[in-house]
């Protein structure tokens, strides 16, 4: 079992920036893959950003240059630092983790983008 926690959502103008936390526990040593999710009102839930043991990147061509995701191997933490907000970015974002063929889920926290 993995557990998830995000934190750090909240409402921001447009331009500005947030930093997302997701705090992982129980067999952390077993996942493979780290990422964020987001969904926007009315929409299904999309990948934003992935980083894989070995710290390989990816990322949704619409997050690219504005988006880091990074981790924190002595915190168990992985973190999403979004730059240059735009009102289309405004969802609840879901940390995510990868054990063997399992998929583990956060609660999700609201970003919210005032243009």
């Amino acid at each position: 079992q993995v557990q998830l926690v995000e934190s750090g959502g909240g409402l921001v103008q447009a331009g500005g920036s947030l930093r997302l936390s997701c705090a992982a526990s129980g067999r952390i040593l077993s996942i493979n893959v780290m990422g964020w999710y987001r969904q926007a009102p009315g929409k299904g839930r999309d990948l934003v950003a992935i980083i894989i043991r070995g710290n390989s990147t990816n990322y949704a061509n619409s997050v690219k240059g504005r988006f880091t995701i990074s981790r924190d191997n002595a915190k168990n933490t992985v973190y999403l630092q979004m730059n240059s907000l735009k009102p289309e970015d405004t969802a609840v974002y879901y940390c995510n983790a990868i054990v063997g063929n399992l998929a583990y889920w956060g609660q999700g926290t609201r970003v919210d983008v005032s243009s």
